[in-house]
């Protein structure tokens, strides 16, 4: 050890210094324990969520406690707004097949539809009388019996074969799904458009004024 520290200068100036400091950090063992580019981000990001804990704990009534309340109601409105604007919900709005059950008859859907607008349940009602209307076109083989067929498909489908009753069905489908799919409340004058729509495609010949 006195060997060691004979061999040190007692009179060091800023380039020996330097160099040596150099020398020493060139040794492999401080890159081996140096972070890795991931280590550093996570310590960066750490960082800045502490400084931003302690800017906010200072000026938040309930100091830490009100911060964590805080955070708390900033995940609950983000996960509402998600729920409400995000894929979720923008799948469970999305338009989709007409039918879930495909052994009802057109009378079944429009007998289940009178009942539920005596009910008072308009929802149930335009959904079944516009379902009626669909089995109705299958039924008189305007329409082929297709699984997994939109309201719009079965419109446009349709009204190529009913042309005076185009304009109708576009509108009906329409309705069925904005009810249905986007969650729109049902009226009774939109139940009672559905209700002379399915008169007028019993009536209808294809090409023929109904």
């Amino acid at each position: 050890m006195i060997a060691v520290l004979a061999g040190v200068p007692v009179d060091i100036d800023a380039d020996d210094a330097r160099r040596a400091a150099e020398a020493e950090l060139s040794d492999p063992v401080y890159a081996a324990a140096r972070p890795g580019w991931f280590d550093r981000v996570i310590g960066w990001i750490a960082q800045r969520i502490a400084d931003l804990f302690a800017a906010v704990t200072g000026v938040v009534p309930g100091g830490g406690l009100g911060v964590l309340i805080l955070l708390a109601v900033v995940v609950l409105v983000v996960v509402v707004v998600r729920l409400r604007v995000g894929r979720v919900a923008r799948s469970a709005r999305r338009p989709g097949e007409v039918f879930a059950d495909r052994s009802r008859t057109s009378r079944d859907y429009r007998d289940a539809a009178e009942r539920a607008f005596a009910a008072g349940d308009l929802g149930a009602a335009v959904r079944d009388r516009f379902r009626a209307v669909v089995r109705t076109l299958e039924e008189r083989g305007v329409l082929d019996e297709r699984a997994g067929r939109t309201a719009d498909e079965a419109a446009h489908e349709a009204g190529v074969r009913l042309p005076s009753v185009r304009d109708a069905l576009r509108q009906g489908a329409g309705l069925f799904d904005a009810v249905h799919y986007g969650g729109r409340p049902a009226t009774g004058d939109g139940y009672r458009r559905l209700a002379e729509l399915d008169e007028l495609v019993r009536r209808a010949r294809p090409g023929v004024p109904a």
